[in-house]
């Protein structure tokens, strides 16, 4: 099942589950079933993987102009909370973020669709972040915005957790500094 969200083209994928004596079975993606739910034909055209401790932030990252990127996001083993940031300057949203907590218990999804940045805080030790994308990487078109953005005001649920961020993150711009 594919919910909608407040964000245009943001969609969370709930899989069906198969479950028996044997373990579980679900189909994790199926480009015909997408399209008929969200209209949106997307051609993946290649898979990543990143494991990280717990603690780790990553992002929040973007693909800008011909390189932009659309993801389905989705944890293998662990638990994440997922951020994405509208910076489609059109749109009704554009500023604002969608967080949701993607775990290898509950095995969502997150699709989100080109014009938004992305990030994701670890909450366990392990865990294993697998994304589809459908653009090739540019490292000139690479782009980013400050995790700890006030004006954002992102919610990273990092509680009592030490916070591990790359030396490159720490010194991404703000929001107001790009937009």
């Amino acid at each position: 099942m594919i919910e909608k969200t407040d964000f245009e083209g943001l969609f969370v994928l709930n899989p069906n589950i198969f479950f028996d004596k044997r373990g579980f079975f679900y189909e994790f993606y199926n480009q015909n079933k997408f399209f008929e739910q969200t209209g949106l034909k997307i051609d993946f055209i290649q898979d990543n993987l990143a494991q990280s401790s717990k603690g780790v932030l990553r992002g929040l990252h973007f693909q800008k102009g011909e390189f932009a990127q659309a993801k389905l996001v989705s944890v293998l083993r662990g638990k994440v909370l997922d951020v994405a940031v509208d910076i489609r300057k059109n749109s009704k949203t554009f500023g604002k973020y969608f967080s949701i907590i993607l775990s290898e218990e509950n095995k969502k999804q997150l699709f989100i669709p080109r014009g938004f940045a992305h990030g994701y805080f670890s909450l366990q030790d392990d865990t294993l972040f697998f994304y589809k994308i459908d653009n090739v990487y540019n490292k000139a078109s690479e782009g980013g915005i400050r995790f700890n953005d006030k004006d954002l005001n992102i919610d990273w649920q990092t509680g009592n957790i030490d916070v591990l961020v790359s030396e490159k993150d720490k010194v991404l711009p703000f929001f107001k500094e790009i937009f």
